[in-house]
């Protein structure tokens, strides 16, 4: 098969652009208030060279936003907003194994997500309307419904903020966890704000085979008596049972899912179970278990729940959300508060999933 590609991964050269007193309030998904001294457009490896070498930028921090749904905003940043556009789609190889599929950083995840069952690769429909850019999937090592990221990747593409050296990181490099990554980690070994991914090349397997064992697809199958779904239906089903559980960015501001889902030991699972036996948790491989951060938040009597403008989703405790002109201080001060209740209570600290500037 001929590769496929919207835009050339190397677009030719254009002038830095490099825009002063931005509004971040429309390019992080929690619509909160934010003011970037300098934004720079990443199209490309060149750009961030560019700006490295920058007499006046290329000495400042450099935070990198992508779709900034993964971001609290709490004051005006000081570093230099890299704002990752860099687009394009093609098919680098087809394997009797897998597709092998290369993303632009910019891309949208979910276009993204569609674009592949389009042309007929299947694989990633677990993981559709997460929102977001592809470049940050492999940061948050995003997942729902029963798959992560580090299921399907191949590859990356990345420019070093130092040195501005290209490099390419495979699974192992990135260091994958749940909701984690060395993109997440600072000090020696770690890349977080060292680092800008440019382009991801995900392994699509051959044959494909469904990932449906998850309690909300288990219900959809009973529910339609469809045992058998192809990878279209179960990429309907993802977006039918996120749209009822989790509110539109574009209609009320949040970052999805805010907490991570603890994992706690064997032991601790059995002794929370004794106290509170209707505690969703999933029992994990290696014998810990995995509790429903939701149900635990839920469980303290927070959903629907305000502190100023920020609050806890009416449907969906896991879910922070702006009710309209709510700060970043609102919003971290209501996930301070849930954390303790929630320690108070059942003797976990919960951990959250966005980036906090």
């Amino acid at each position: 098969m001929t590769s496929q590609t919207r835009i050339p991964a190397h677009p030719p050269a254009h002038p830095l652009e490099i825009e002063q007193g931005v509004s971040l309030r429309e390019l992080n998904t929690f619509g909160l208030p934010a003011v970037a001294r300098a934004l720079v457009r990443v199209r490309g490896d060149a750009d961030v060279r560019r700006v490295l070498d920058h007499p006046d930028l290329g000495r400042l921090p450099k935070l990198v936003l992508g779709g900034g749904s993964n971001l609290v905003l709490t004051r005006d940043p000081e570093a230099v907003v890299l704002r990752v556009e860099v687009t394009g789609r093609r098919l680098v190889e087809e394997r009797p194994d897998a597709w092998i599929v290369e993303f632009g950083a910019g891309e949208n995840w979910h276009e993204a997500v569609a674009w592949t069952l389009d042309q007929g690769w299947p694989g990633l429909e677990n993981l559709a309307l997460i929102p977001g850019t592809v470049g940050a999937s492999p940061v948050q090592n995003i997942g729902a419904y029963g798959l992560e990221l580090a299921d399907r990747f191949d590859s990356l593409d990345a420019v070093d903020l130092v040195t501005g050296r290209g490099v390419t990181l495979d699974a192992r490099a990135c260091a994958f966890g749940y909701r984690d990554s060395v993109f997440k980690h600072g000090g020696f070994g770690g890349l977080a704000g060292k680092s800008l991914i440019t382009r991801v090349r995900l392994r699509l397997p051959r044959p494909w085979t469904p990932v449906l064992g998850y309690l909300d697809l288990e219900r959809r199958m009973a529910d339609t008596g469809n045992p058998h779904p192809d990878a279209r239906t179960i990429f309907d089903w993802v977006c039918a049972i996120r749209r009822d559980k989790l509110p539109d960015p574009a209609q009320i501001g949040n970052a999805g899912s805010f907490f991570k889902n603890p994992v706690v030991s064997a032991e601790q699972c059995r002794d929370i179970i004794a106290r509170d036996p209707h505690i969703v948790h999933y029992p994990l491989a290696d014998g810990s278990c995995k509790l429903a951060a939701g149900w635990l938040i839920d469980a303290c009597g927070w959903k629907g729940k305000r502190v100023g403008h920020a609050g806890v989703y009416d449907k969906q405790a896991l879910v922070l959300v702006n009710h309209g002109g709510a700060t970043g201080a609102e919003v971290v001060t209501l996930a301070r508060a849930i954390q303790e209740s929630v320690y108070g209570r059942f003797g976990i600290r919960l951990e959250p999933e966005p980036v906090v500037v």
